[in-house]
């Protein structure tokens, strides 16, 4: 094209006739492929601001469910954290288990603190690869866009010079964007292969892929040694306020109240127990009869209430009840801590057996790749179209000039002669 060009400038001979109907055509063509081309341009705006919507749309889904998963185990780690200073009546968990608990809450940190760290790094990767096709995308598109006017201002106006030159620019251009379609085509093949490997990973969760680095699961020993802790220590407070229950806010003392005793004047109706959601082993264990939930605990327990005297430091019962004001405060933070507990664990399960990233990946597949995959097809025919429609307005450009000069020296030659006709009629004469 290149060596075209040079001969059309350098060594074009003048021909003084020209076809009107090819020129007729060559106009017709340019402006079809002009339009043709800006029409492309505005369609492969759309899209790709729709594959950027998708795309923003798709990380933020992913970023929102790694920060779920994050916030929750760090609740959890706060919470396990918590319990060890919990106690009613001077009645904590045994050491042994406060050992273990700080072991679970070092383990959960360090998950917690991969997962985001690993969440982060590969969706910042992603968007910045994306953000970098896109600004490509829309500085070439329009760089082309703004080439088309010119060539057809310049082709209309018939500035042969200029033309040329804009070919050349334009040739250098369509490699570019042709350069580009194959991004495209790579990014249209990467998603469509990323939401088929979702679907696989789904149906076996467990297998190391790539789709590991974009939501990873938490280590499945972690979640399980997570989950052990979380019943034993649900388990263990429960049994701490029954205990207190049974050996104190309940019992019977016929001995004088003295300040190291358990003996507050307590007396009245029996409490109830508080019920223990695992047995020993930490099987789940449905409530007996006369025990209350963890739900029903503040409103029964308050009604055990007893009016408070503070003697020589102590709270004494002055009416009838079977817990002091700051008993019941001791209990409820304990029943509360249990509950808290208790209610991480369907959430510590999803995430041993990674249900939480098959569900979102589900979703992802389900929802957001149709959308990806139609969107970035739609970018790569759009600008495929669009340099196409660019090559052919490249070539009418130098066709209609190169007519356009041709009908210029015609209507010349034909007005030259037209000259010389009329000299020789009065010469005649």
């Amino acid at each position: 094209m290149l060596f075209i060009c040079c001969c059309s400038c350098c060594c074009r001979q003048r021909r003084y006739s020209y076809s009107r109907y090819f020129y007729a055509f060559s106009l017709l063509m340019l402006i079809v492929f002009t339009c043709t081309a800006i029409i492309g341009c505005m369609v492969l705006y759309n899209i790709q601001g729709k594959f950027h919507n998708s795309t923003i749309t798709t990380l933020d889904f992913v970023k929102g469910q790694s920060n779920f998963i994050v916030n929750n185990l760090q609740n959890f780690s706060r919470n396990m954290a918590g319990a060890k200073s919990i106690g009613v009546h001077q009645v904590f968990l045994p050491a042994e288990l406060q050992a273990k608990i700080g072991d679970t809450v070092k383990a959960v940190t360090i998950s917690s603190d991969e997962l985001s760290s690993r969440t982060s790094m590969n969706l910042r990767n992603i968007d910045n690869f994306l953000k970098s096709v896109r600004i490509d995308l829309i500085i070439g598109s329009a760089v082309m866009l703004l080439l088309v006017f010119l060539g057809f201002l310049f082709s209309i106006l018939g500035l042969q010079f200029l033309v040329y030159c804009l070919v050349l620019i334009g040739w250098i251009l369509i490699a570019g964007a042709f350069i580009l379609c194959g991004v495209l085509l790579l990014l249209h093949n990467v998603a469509g292969d990323t939401c088929v490997a979702m679907d696989e990973w789904v149906l076996k969760p467990h297998i190391a892929t790539a789709i590991d680095d974009i939501l990873p699961c938490v280590d499945a020993a972690t979640a399980i040694e997570s989950l052990t802790r979380s019943k034993e220590v649900t388990s263990e407070l429960a049994k701490v306020v029954n205990d207190v229950i049974v050996n104190v806010s309940n019992a019977k003392f016929h001995s004088p109240i003295e300040s190291g005793s358990s003996n507050y004047n307590q007396s009245g109706p029996l409490m109830p127990m508080l019920c223990n959601p695992y047995e020993s082993d930490l099987r789940d264990r449905k409530c007996l009869p006369g025990e209350v939930s963890f739900e029903d605990a503040p409103k029964v327990w308050k009604g055990f209430i007893c009016n408070a005297i503070v003697i020589s430091g102590k709270e004494i019962c002055s009416t009838v009840g079977r817990i002091t004001p700051s008993f019941y405060r001791e209990m409820m933070e304990a029943t509360s801590m249990s509950q808290n507990l208790y209610q991480f664990s369907p959430f510590l399960i999803n995430v041993a057996n990674c249900s939480f990233e098959r569900e979102s990946f589900s979703f992802i597949g389900t929802e957001y790749c149709p959308g990806l995959e139609r969107h970035s097809k739609g970018m790569y025919c759009s600008l495929t179209v669009f340099s196409a429609s660019m090559i052919l307005s490249l070539i009418f450009w130098m066709v209609y000039v190169r007519e356009r000069r041709h009908r210029w020296y015609s209507k010349q030659f034909i007005a030259r002669e037209g000259q010389a006709a009329a000299q020789v009629e009065e010469n005649k004469l």
